[in-house]
């Protein structure tokens, strides 16, 4: 009996809701829909299974690094700065704080997530203000092309990046290996690549953004107590993260990209491994 014919019959009844009588009907299926299950549509209105069906049918959008397309906050983003906000504040106020969490090529090996936890801590408010200005600009668009938890990766592998290279120019004879270091700055750096690569890649300009980096790495040669070791090393591990996450290939981009990124934290645990080993 088709749905014209059941008008003869008696009254239309909605399929889900044979007790209720509607004389609505899909603009798409033509079944008669009661108003628990009707769905604006652009033209008329749709019921709620060919409202569900075309969402299956539906792809994704994604950006470029196969993340979905999202406008929420940049929450990832936001929190980070507040950890080290609230990181800078206790160095402030409680006192040990600093030492319990700094990194020093010395203490690493004893107290491993030193390599991290020093990287919310800052040695000053206006190196705080330049390491969180710079999230702050770069963060909340990289979070978004992204996706948060390939953001996540990228900056907290890219901290870890920046440690191990302060360890790996180290020398456990020379003076720098009981020299503490602070800052989100591998972090950052590692951040700025992969927003060059992110501007090459959707085809903008990545000129100034590259500008950027090299004063920024020069500076580290020229202004005391810059770490320019902790910049190389968070550049090199944000630029080859972010290179797989924007440029692998799009079947097996979502395989790459985990892959990639436990590749990278088992790399930079050799890597310290190695060199505490004296290998």
């Amino acid at each position: 009996m088709s749905w014209g014919e059941q008008s003869a019959e008696g009254p239309p009844v909605c399929p889900r809701h044979p007790d209720v009588v509607t004389y609505v009907r899909c603009q798409r299926c033509g079944r008669p829909v009661c108003p628990a299950c009707q769905r604006p549509a652009p033209v008329g209105i749709q019921c709620v299974d060919c409202v569900n069906e075309s969402a299956r049918r539906t792809r994704t959008a994604t950006t470029v690094a196969g993340a979905r397309v999202s406008d929420g906050r940049p929450v990832l983003t936001q929190g980070l700065i507040g950890l080290s906000v609230a990181a800078f504040a206790a160095q402030m106020l409680v006192a040990g704080f600093t030492n319990q969490f700094i990194f020093a090529p010395s203490i690493g090996w004893i107290e491993p997530w030193r390599f991290l936890t020093t990287t919310f801590l800052h040695g000053g408010f206006m190196h705080l203000a330049f390491n969180m200005y710079a999230l702050y600009l770069v963060g909340p668009i990289l979070e978004r092309v992204m996706g948060r938890w390939r953001f996540l990766s990228l900056y907290l592998l890219s901290a870890f990046g920046g440690s191990v290279a302060v360890l790996l120019f180290s020398s456990p004879t020379g003076p720098m290996w009981n020299v503490g270091t602070v800052g989100a700055s591998g972090a950052v750096f590692g951040l700025f690549a992969a927003l060059g690569l992110t501007l090459r890649r959707i085809k903008q300009n990545h000129t100034q953004i590259a500008v950027l980096i090299a004063i920024n790495f020069a500076l580290g040669f020229v202004i005391a107590n810059v770490s320019w070791q902790a910049h190389l090393g968070g550049l090199l591990v944000g630029a080859a993260l972010a290179a797989v996450y924007l440029f692998g290939p799009k079947r097996s981009r979502a395989v790459l990209a985990v892959s990639a990124t436990l590749g990278m934290a088992l790399l930079l645990v050799l890597m310290a491994v190695l060199r505490y080993s004296g290998v």
